[in-house]
């Protein structure tokens, strides 16, 4: 475990640790990141008290390699609040008054091939980013989505009390996917599914708008459209309810 009182992105540092060799566990902590990323490269601000980011970088080698965002993301849920949904495929959202939803947080995986003496092909070392709010973050470009602050549930709640919620958490269900896969996490995240049966529009030029229909056994999105099912997988793809 490591902490740093302010970097880029901790995503990135463990990546380049590996390129470099260095492919042991880690959990990096940063207190604050000047270039974190979210996904399809928007940026994620971290400022201090104000939220908690870090990445955790460990080897892997599951059979099926799908729905490893989805699972990350029910082992974040459950470990915060019964109230906490998940929006396909990385976010974390609290639902709001009318029945649509706030990013709480969110996941950027990223993974790179182990140099080829290793023996299992399908071990690949895995780099876990979370960025989640604590207060409300405050108006900036970049923001692309009504936001929520943890500390609407928890005011008292600070970093570490968090992280020593979330990390062993994380462990454990990184272990539980890469034995069982998504399958073992199919309906916790069902549970907390926050865009089934509704109407969403997605860059998908093959499947611009449908209804939401949960997902298939990989963690693809299954949306109804007008000309039937349609399966979306691509994590390119963006995705917002109408």
């Amino acid at each position: 475990i490591e902490v740093l009182a302010e970097t880029d992105s901790s995503n990135t540092r463990l990546l380049e640790r590996a390129r470099a060799g260095d492919s042991s566990p880690c959990l990096l902590v940063a207190e604050r990141q000047s270039g974190g990323r979210g996904r399809l490269g928007r940026p994620w601000f971290s400022d201090g008290e104000a939220s908690l980011t870090f990445s955790l970088g460990l080897e892997l080698a599951p059979v099926d390699w799908s729905g490893l965002s989805l699972a990350t993301g029910v082992a974040l849920a459950e470990a915060l609040h019964p109230s906490v949904r998940l929006k396909w495929p990385n976010d974390l959202w609290l639902p709001d008054v009318y029945g649509a939803g706030r990013k709480l947080g969110g996941v950027l995986i990223e993974t790179l091939p182990l140099p080829r003496a290793h023996a299992d092909e399908r071990r690949r070392y895995a780099v876990v980013g979370v960025g989640l709010n604590l207060a409300m973050p405050t108006p900036r470009d970049g923001l692309t989505q009504p936001t929520a602050g943890w500390r609407e549930l928890e005011p008292q709640s600070h970093a570490p009390d968090l992280l020593a919620r979330l990390a062993p958490a994380l462990v454990y269900a990184l272990g539980r996917f890469e034995r069982e896969g998504f399958g073992a996490f199919a309906q916790r995240f069902a549970v907390r599914d926050a865009l089934r049966g509704r109407l969403l529009h997605t860059s998908d030029a093959a499947a611009p708008s449908g209804v939401a229909d949960g997902v298939d056994a990989h963690g693809a999105l299954r949306l109804q459209t007008d000309a039937g099912l349609r399966l979306i997988s691509s994590a390119e793809v963006s995705v917002r309810p109408c």
